[in-house]
This record gives structure tokens, sequence and C-alpha cells, in this order.
């Protein structure tokens, strides 16, 4: 157990999922404020904080809990995971998995300060599902709802979060439509990250019963969803910069990423899933520069 076996499990290359919406949201909601253009680094670093230790908090659990029911296997497609290798043992993994989530309610503290009680409300309720993804009496995943808590997790929690810190005398109420809308968007393209994963692994994921929507739909039906989630992405983009060039670069985007995965299956898909890491990323800073260019 060596400390590049604790990088990889934070799964490196995903993490862009949980920078994404912070920085968006960052921009967003510094440009709603009547006064000049001004961010609150401390609230953005604290929101940043906050989103990567949950991330990493959930994929420390999720490392842990498939290895135990087995979705982890010998015959995994992806990437392979640390306890399943053998490299860390469940029994660390799950004490890391404590210490980073309860580490994240450090900057969710200092946040509720700024913006009020809702907002550790929000953040105590992503830990849970942090752990409820794939472990608890219910596992997320394996009921094929681990898309929607991507949904509001990396995209409604995090983008809104992040501009409602910035913007903390702006009642709940009179929060702009573009807010949500840009979250949806945000939030539709990180879940074709993890549809794209699904996708890769209905096979093995049907053999250990994990019953993901991509299991429940089956892989042809499944393709057409992660599309429709790359049309849904691209609208609400459309409709938060009124049409200007994000959206085509996020159509493009979204073009190419699809006839990938309509041409490629299992193993071949892993490049898929850092091209839409990196298609989120490359919309939000866009947007975020539209946003500041807007103001």
């Amino acid at each position: 157990m060596v400390l590049a076996d604790w990088v990889g499990a934070t799964r490196p290359k995903t993490l862009s999922a949980g920078i994404a919406p912070v920085v968006l949201g960052t921009v967003v909601g510094a440009s709603t404020t009547s006064d000049a253009f001004s961010i609150n680094w401390l609230a953005a670093l604290a929101c940043l904080v906050g989103a990567l230790l949950i991330q990493i908090g959930s994929n420390f659990a999720n490392d842990a809990f498939d290895a135990r029911t087995g979705v982890d296997g010998e015959h995994r497609l992806g990437p392979q995971r640390a306890v399943s290798a053998g490299t860390i043992s469940a029994k660390a993994m799950f004490r890391a998995t404590t210490v980073v989530l309860l580490l994240a309610l450090i900057p969710g503290i200092y946040l509720a300060t700024l913006s009020g009680p809702w907002l550790l409300v929000l953040g105590v309720i992503s830990l849970v599902c942090a752990v409820a993804y794939t472990g608890g009496p219910f596992p997320l995943a394996y009921h094929g709802l681990g898309d929607l808590f991507v949904l509001l997790f990396f995209g409604f929690f995090a983008v809104i979060g992040s501009a409602a810190v910035q913007a903390p005398d702006l009642p709940i109420a009179h929060w702009p439509l573009h807010w949500w809308t840009v979250a949806a968007g945000l939030g539709f393209q990180a879940m074709v990250i993890i549809a794209v994963n699904n996708q890769r692994d209905i096979i093995g994921d049907e053999t250990a019963h994990k019953r993901t929507l991509a299991v429940r739909l089956g892989p042809n039906l499944h393709r057409c969803y992660i599309a429709c989630l790359h049309l849904l992405a691209v609208a609400c983009i459309a409709c938060s910069v009124q049409g200007a060039w994000p959206t085509w670069l996020a159509a493009l985007g979204a073009a190419l990423h699809i006839v990938f995965v309509y041409r490629n299956e299992g193993r071949a898909l892993n490049p898929a899933l850092g091209m839409a890491a990196l298609l989120e990323l490359v919309c939000a800073l866009a947007m975020a520069g539209w946003f500041y260019g807007s103001n």
C-alpha cells in the first residue's frame, strides 16, 4: 500500500466532474450581484474542497463496497480498483472514507455561516448519498438511481451551492432562472460520465446483480439514453448562454462523443469516460468565460 495506490483510488481522471460545477457556479454567482464582478475566493475554495472531498469519499466507498459484492472482479473492464486488487484493504478504505467525508463537513460548516443552514443540510445529504451510492441497505447504483444522485450532486447542489455563496444576500425566491439551467446542463453532462461507465460494465453488473439503468434498459436503448442526456445538456446550455458560442462547442463535443459510444462497447469505451469528463470541464470553462464577458 503506497501513495500511488491512494492517489489512484481517488480516480483523478474523473475529479474534473467535481471541479467544473464549482468553477462555473462561482462565476455565475459572482456575475449575478449588482456590484462589480467580484469573487469571494475563500468561499469558492471552500466549495471546491468540499465538493472534491465528497467525490473522493464516494469513490473510496465505491471501491470498498464493489469489491465486497464482487462487482470489481478479475474480469473488470475498467481500471483495476485498489481493494479488489489487494493493494489497499477494505478496512483501510472504509476508514479513509470516514475521514474524508468528515473532513468535508469543515468547509460545509463555514459555507453555512455565509448562506445559511440550508447549505449544510445539502452537504449532509450529499455525504449520506456518497456512501449510499454503493453501500447501505439500499445502494442507489444497484437500483438504477445512481444517475439521479449524479444529477443532484454534480449539477444542482454543486453549481447552485457555489453560486449562492457568491451572492449570499440574494433570497432563494429570487435566484435567477439561468442558475437552474446552467446546473441542469452540467448535471446532464456529468450523468453521461456515469452512464458510459455503466454501458461499459453491463455484462459484469448484470452478473453481479447490480441493476444499473444500463442493465435495466439494455445496451441499445441505453445508448439512446446517453444521446438524450447530451441533447438535454446542449439545450440547457443554449438556454443559459442565449445560444452563444458555448452552445456550439457543447453540441460538437456531444456529437463526437455520441458517435464514439455508438461505435464501441466493453473495454473500448474506457476512453469515452475521459472524453465525457473533458467535455464537461471545457463547457464549464466556456460558459464561465461567457458569463464573465457578459457581466
